[in-house]
């Protein structure tokens, strides 16, 4: 009988046990939900490659305590498909000038709250209500600067100053072009003498026909790694963007960069809100981080490009400041065209490059 007893309260024991375990678990269980609710807030920016010193979305993390889930795009093209087609959840975008429009007038993006961005007080007044965003709703200005030709001076002995030296066959597999048909196509019609916004279809159709004849030339079409082939002297000219061409300047002393004479593109690119974001809280203060004097200027280091801040601007060297291929003067802007949006007539552009690229 006593054995009995014993055994009986050995087996209370133990389901009395197995009790407090399974309410520990359950205890457990609860304290990880919690914590997965209580996890940092997070917002997902979608960005140019190569276009931000990295180790600033950590800063912001630490400052803000919000996390930036960082994704890039090689295109304005390719990052409209994804945001227009659902692809993609984000916070805040980089769209450039024509494609902010574009995004605008199809209902894309949320207004910015000014009062929400203290910073945009530093914001040189001329980037300021251009015809893209004409009452600064949409927009922060982030970049801005030209399209032109990084060419070798050891491997190219002709003056750069006109566009069509991209068609001299003395140059035959030495020439790189951007993979970007606004671009592209843009630089074929300015070469024509016609804008780089026709909405002419006779003259597109002879841009796509002089970017045929060309191909034959071209290297390779690039984005990026235009500067690296550059720099590594694997091409005699390439078309670039401002900034890429600083690099590749800083990088190999051979290299100069040119704005053609016929003109080229004075672009720019901003920070918006595409409709629907899900921390417009946290876009804000990621976009008025990224606006601090202090943080472009890190950025303008390490981008080479111009910045549309006047703040920032008086803290860079002199000869930063007096580089007129970085900071070009009215003078050399002369023929320079700003993008716009196409309409209706873009497919015309997508179905020319098309053509071209499969030639």
């Amino acid at each position: 009988m006593k054995r009995f007893l014993i055994k009986e309260r050995v087996t209370s024991m133990i389901k009395k046990r197995k009790i407090v375990l399974m309410l520990l678990v359950l205890l457990l269980g609860s304290l990880s939900l919690s914590a997965c609710k209580t996890d940092k807030p997070t917002i997902y920016v979608y960005n140019w490659g190569d276009y931000i010193d990295e180790t600033i979305l950590d800063d912001f993390e630490e400052e803000t305590g919000i996390k930036v889930v960082y994704d890039t795009f090689a295109t304005n093209e390719d990052m409209y498909v994804k945001i227009k087609s659902g692809g993609g959840s984000y916070d805040v975008i980089f769209p450039s000038d024509y494609m902010l429009t574009r995004m605008r007038e199809e209902g894309m993006l949320e207004k910015v709250d000014l009062t929400k961005i203290p910073n945009a007080q530093h914001l040189e007044e001329r980037f300021l209500g251009l015809d893209y965003d004409p009452d600064n709703q949409y927009s922060i200005p982030f970049k801005w600067g030209t399209v032109g030709i990084l060419y070798n001076t050891a491997m190219v002995d002709d003056v750069v100053d006109s566009w069509d030296i991209l068609w001299n066959p003395k140059y035959a597999k030495e020439i790189l072009m951007l993979d970007s048909q606004r671009d592209s196509i843009g630089i074929a019609l300015l070469s024509l003498g016609y804008s780089i916004n026709t909405l002419d279809v006779d003259e597109l159709a002879e841009a796509g026909e002089l970017l045929k004849e060309q191909k034959p030339l071209v290297l390779a079409y690039v984005i990026d790694e235009g500067k690296d082939k550059m720099v590594a002297g694997e091409a005699a000219l390439a078309v670039i963007w401002s900034g890429e061409a600083t690099y590749g300047r800083e990088e190999n002393s051979d290299l100069e960069y040119a704005i053609p004479e016929e003109g080229t593109n004075l672009w720019f690119d901003v920070m918006a809100i595409p409709q629907g974001a899900k921390n417009k809280e946290g876009a804000h203060k990621f976009i008025d981080f990224m606006t601090r004097p202090d943080i472009t200027l890190r950025n303008a280091e390490y981008t080479g490009y111009a910045i549309p801040n006047k703040t920032t601007r008086a803290m860079l060297p002199k000869e930063i400041n007096e580089d007129r291929s970085i900071y070009p003067e009215e003078e050399d802007l002369e023929n320079a065209e700003i993008f716009v949006n196409l309409g209706q007539t873009l497919k015309d552009y997508d179905r020319i490059w098309t053509e071209v690229k499969a030639h």
